[in-house]
């Protein structure tokens, strides 16, 4: 008969001296040279004797390694190898871990298939860590609920961040949709919430499209009694009515004085990462108003790389509120007018008093083509009828900005009629 082996006990395990201390079963406790002590199970299968590592004694304790013996001889019944087992699981930890919420979230940010522009690709990234990955980006993807991810969304709902909950139930949508696509998930479960999230109210920017109070507004910006630079900016954001960033960040070689055209690259413009590389600049005509405005600028900052530099560093354009609190100082709320509702004050008053037609003011505004083709085969710029509407719109801002009696006289003058 074999030896019967007495079972170990905490303290022989404690006091044990180099070498290997069994416990029964094939459990043994291995003492190294420098101290250090390790729990193995001594086992044969496939015909060879093989050892499986359990863990270090003491954070491994006793009737723990003897429960992971009996858990491993339960899995040598049933012909499975301890060891090759342990893998198989690690493999599936590993993978569980990819295919978390988060983990598939950033692989998709990584990967970037829909070729995302770097200021969304942060926010799409700061928004979720922010607000998702505390709460499901732990959860493997299949767990993944439209109760589960409801949770999150509305929290965020409860503070008011209506847009916020919504733009995350769309990019939640996104991370699933590319589960669904790489075989990790079988289906989007945020179509389910649909109209779970109440929808944000969609807020236009401030601008005064009533041409009775244009007049005040012009004659305001035209008096303003800060910086010269900040008046100007003021004046050209009315002229030329293009996006708050591009003019803002307008640099001097951009500025043509011989061609009376202001040239903003392809990908300084609010477009797609395909349409940034592969579309052609932007080209602006400036109406003899907005020359008057460059002139005077190429005075005070025609030395630097930017038309408005900051204040602090000529390294950088001005600050992206400076035009907003601008108009503040005059007196005229955000809800009443702002930077960008220079284009619709533009857009709505030259379409409605002055017929420009609406493919010219499209141009001008440098928005895409839209329609089934786009611009595949629309590729007409407008050129002299932009130049016109520019033209027509310079003078009438300088109407507006003369006094009342002068206004009036000069109204005469200037055309303001129909331009084709």
């Amino acid at each position: 008969m074999p030896k019967q082996i007495a079972p170990l006990t905490v303290k022989q395990c404690d006091a044990a001296p180099q070498g290997k201390h069994f416990d029964g079963g094939g459990l043994f406790l291995e003492v190294n040279a420098n101290g250090a002590r390790y729990w193995y199970l001594k086992y044969r299968h496939g015909g060879s004797e093989r050892r499986y590592g359990i863990g270090p004694y003491p954070a491994v304790k006793l009737p723990d390694a003897r429960a992971e013996r009996e858990r491993a001889k339960a899995l040598l019944r049933d012909g499975h190898d301890p060891q090759q087992q342990r893998e198989v699981e690690r493999e599936r930890a590993r993978v569980a871990a990819v295919n978390t919420y988060e983990g598939i979230a950033r692989e998709f940010h990584e990967r970037n298939p829909l070729a995302w522009q770097t200021a969304h690709r942060d926010k799409w990234l700061a928004m979720q860590a922010r607000h998702l990955f505390p709460r499901i980006g732990g959860l493997p993807v299949t767990q993944i609920t439209a109760p589960i991810l409801l949770a999150p969304l509305v929290i965020v709902e409860k503070r008011g961040m209506h847009e916020t909950a919504t733009s995350l139930r769309q990019y939640a949508s996104q991370v699933l949709r590319y589960a669904v696509q790489t075989g990790r998930a079988e289906r989007d479960v945020s179509v389910d919430l649909r109209g779970a999230i109440r929808a944000p109210i969609q807020k236009s920017y401030g601008a005064i499209t009533e041409v009775e109070h244009l007049p005040g507004l012009i004659r305001a910006i035209d008096s303003y009694y800060g910086r010269s630079v900040t008046r100007e900016a003021l004046w050209l954001s009315a002229l030329l009515f293009q996006r708050p960033g591009n003019l803002r960040g307008m640099q001097w070689h951009w500025v043509s004085f011989e061609k009376q055209t202001i040239t903003i690259p392809s990908h300084e413009m609010k477009r797609t990462l395909r349409a940034k590389v592969q579309g052609k600049p932007h080209v602006v005509p400036m109406s003899a108003q907005a020359i008057e405005c460059l002139r005077r600028l190429e005075n005070m900052t025609g030395g630097g790389k930017y038309v408005f530099p900051s204040e602090r560093t000529a390294e950088r354009p001005m600050s992206d509120g400076t035009v907003n609190a601008a108009l503040r100082r005059l007196g005229y709320s955000k809800e009443q007018m702002t930077a960008h509702g220079f284009r619709a004050v533009a857009r709505t008053v030259l379409a409605e008093h002055h017929d420009i037609p609406e493919a010219v003011l499209e141009e001008l505004l440098g928005h895409g083509k839209t329609g089934p083709l786009g611009s595949a085969y629309d590729r007409t710029q407008w050129t002299k009828q932009r130049k016109e509407a520019m033209t027509v719109w310079g003078n009438y801002l300088e109407v507006l900005a003369a006094p009342p009696k002068a206004r009036a006289k000069a109204a005469k003058v200037v055309r303001i009629g129909a331009t084709r």
